[in-house]
Formats: C-alpha cells, sequence, structure tokens
C-alpha cells in the first residue's frame, strides 16, 4: 500500500501535480548524463554495477581492514601476475594451450585524447563555478558552500579519508538506483518534509521575528 494513502485529499493531490526533487524536468536517467556511467549508477547492467561495487569494497577492505600500504599491496598484485603469466606461458605447451597474448594496444589514442579533453572540459567547468561562488554572485549559495564545506571537515576529523571515500561510493552506487525504484515516494515525502519546514518557519516568523523591537524608520527629506 502506498504511503500517501492515508494522507488527505490535497496532499494526494499535491503529490500526484507535484515537482521532483531538485525541480527537475528531465528522467533521472537523462540527468546523470543518459550513457554507460547512468546504466551503471541506475544498475542497468547489475553484472558490471555489482562487479564495480564488489572491487570497491575489496580495495577498502585491504586498506582499512588488512591494513595493506599502497606500494606494498601494488608489489604483491604485480608479483603475482607476474607468477601466473610466468606460469601460464611455460605450462601452455604441456597441457596443450595458447599462451597469453597481451595486447599492443590497451588503451586506443583516441580514446585517450577523449578521455583527457572530457576531463579539461569538466575540470574547468568546476573551476568557474568555484570562482563565481567565491565571488559572492550567489549569497545563499556561497553560505551554503561554506556550511557544507565546514560539516565536511567536521565529518573528516572521525573518519579517514579511505572510509569516507568508500561512503560517498557507496552513496553514489546505491541511492540513484534506490530514488529510481521509490521516486514517487521519495517525492511526496521531500515535497511535504518542504511544506512543514515552511509552516514552521512561518510561525517562526510571526511570534518570534516579527516581535522583535526595531529602532524609528526616519522619513528621508527631499528638497
Amino acid at each position: 500500500m502506498p504511503i500517501y494513502s492515508s494522507d488527505s485529499d490535497s496532499d494526494q493531490q499535491t503529490y500526484t501535480s507535484g515537482r521532483k526533487l531538485f525541480s527537475r524536468e528531465r528522467p533521472l536517467h537523462s540527468v546523470l548524463g543518459g550513457g554507460p556511467v547512468a546504466d551503471v549508477l541506475l544498475w542497468k547492467n547489475k553484472s558490471i554495477s555489482a562487479a564495480i561495487l564488489v572491487g570497491f569494497t575489496a580495495i577498502w577492505f585491504l586498506f582499512e581492514v588488512v591494513e595493506y600500504n599502497f606500494l606494498t599491496l601494488l608489489c604483491h598484485l604485480s608479483i603475482t601476475v607476474m607468477l601466473v603469466i610466468f606460469i601460464w606461458s611455460n605450462g601452455a605447451a604441456l597441457f596443450d594451450r595458447t599462451p597469453p597474448r597481451i595486447p599492443e594496444i590497451v588503451l586506443s589514442e583516441s580514446a585517450f585524447h577523449h578521455v583527457a579533453r572530457t576531463f579539461h572540459t569538466k575540470f574547468n567547468q568546476f573551476l568557474v563555478t568555484l570562482y563565481d561562488i567565491a565571488c559572492g554572485k550567489d549569497l545563499t549559495l556561497f553560505l551554503l558552500a561554506i556550511v557544507f564545506l565546514w560539516t565536511l571537515s567536521v565529518i573528516g576529523a572521525y573518519f579517514t579519508t579511505m572510509n569516507l571515500l568508500y561512503m560517498g561510493f557507496l552513496c553514489i552506487g546505491t541511492l540513484p538506483a534506490l530514488y529510481e525504484r521509490y521516486e514517487h515516494e521519495v517525492d511526496y515525502l521531500v515535497g511535504r518534509a518542504t511544506r512543514d519546514m515552511r509552516k514552521l518557519y512561518k510561525k517562526f516568523d510571526s511570534k518570534v521575528l516579527n516581535k522583535i523591537p526595531r529602532g524609528p524608520v526616519k522619513d528621508k527629506k527631499y528638497k
């Protein structure tokens, strides 16, 4: 049974015609880029999404639980890969198997240039946005950025960088898919919470802010 079935008719009507989360108008898949990255984030291809999640979990486990050093882990992985290739190459003739063949070009030059151009464009856009916020063109956005960075610094004092990166990856890898699945319920709850917050602010404004004494306003004299 939907979570909004027990509410009033006006609330249900607001839900059915309400705004989407973050006032978006396009589908979530389109907002996320509409490409392979969006498919991974929304778990359209469950095998790839699960493999990436398991891979990041294994990395977090090795660094945080086993407490591997990055250089030590890199050397151990290289030794393991070299031993596997050595055994495979020298034992292929004994078992009538084809020896391993590493492709000469793992990443094509065009693909590398495309990734570099994309990163350059996104990084420049990020710097321009950061500069606009720092200039204070939008005071609300500037204050929100300050509060967000301060909150992030406080959280960072209690968690290691690896834990923060892993929790951020978990949120990125799971929340979009969960939101797409329960989109209507989330939009309804967020809209209802927003309306409640506005009502509380109106009460606070009428009972507290409006009762604060203010000095007399002098009329300006015009010659």
